[in-house]
């Protein structure tokens, strides 16, 4: 496997799909969540912290709840991806507004284009994205053999 530029995983039909908000983008994302519930419905949930509480309550969905942001949770949905075990990111993050765990979201965003994980920051991205024919099959993504470039690095200083 070291030998692939890249290594391919599979998404399944049955998405798991992380959900985040920034305070002030909590009721939108609940919202969006309500006006598609009949296709999240079909998916598995997480989400962090108060958003996740919030999500379950009003839209009667099953979410996977972990930390809030601030306390980790954006880290937690990190490794989940690293594990393979998030597929699809919808975070609703405010701009305009810093937060105190800016690094960790950042992070949390690196690791998503890692492991070439969709990721939608804003309704209509969200929107986009859930509309897609992939949405209802497989999809094989495409992830860069990091082993392969590190090896290549250490093959090149040992020269």
């Amino acid at each position: 496997m070291i030998q692939d530029d890249y290594i391919k995983f599979t998404i399944g039909k049955q998405k798991h799909i992380a959900l985040i908000a920034h305070d002030s983008k909590k009721r939108e994302l609940v919202d969006w969540v309500l006006e598609n519930r009949e296709i999240l419905k079909n998916h598995f949930l997480c989400g962090t912290g108060t958003t996740a509480r919030l999500i379950s309550d009003e839209t009667e969905l099953p979410v996977k709840g972990y930390n809030s942001g601030p306390l980790g949770g954006d880290q937690q949905i990190g490794s989940r991806i690293v594990e393979g075990n998030v597929d699809f990111v919808v975070f609703f993050w405010d701009p305009l507004e810093n937060q105190p765990h800016d690094p960790d979201v950042k992070a949390l965003l690196r690791i998503a284009a890692v492991y070439d994980i969709p990721i939608a920051n804003n309704r209509a991205t969200a929107d986009f994205l859930l509309s897609s024919s992939y949405m209802g099959m497989e999809y094989e993504r495409r992830v860069v053999n990091y082993n392969k470039v590190i090896q290549r690095r250490i093959d090149g200083f040992t020269e």
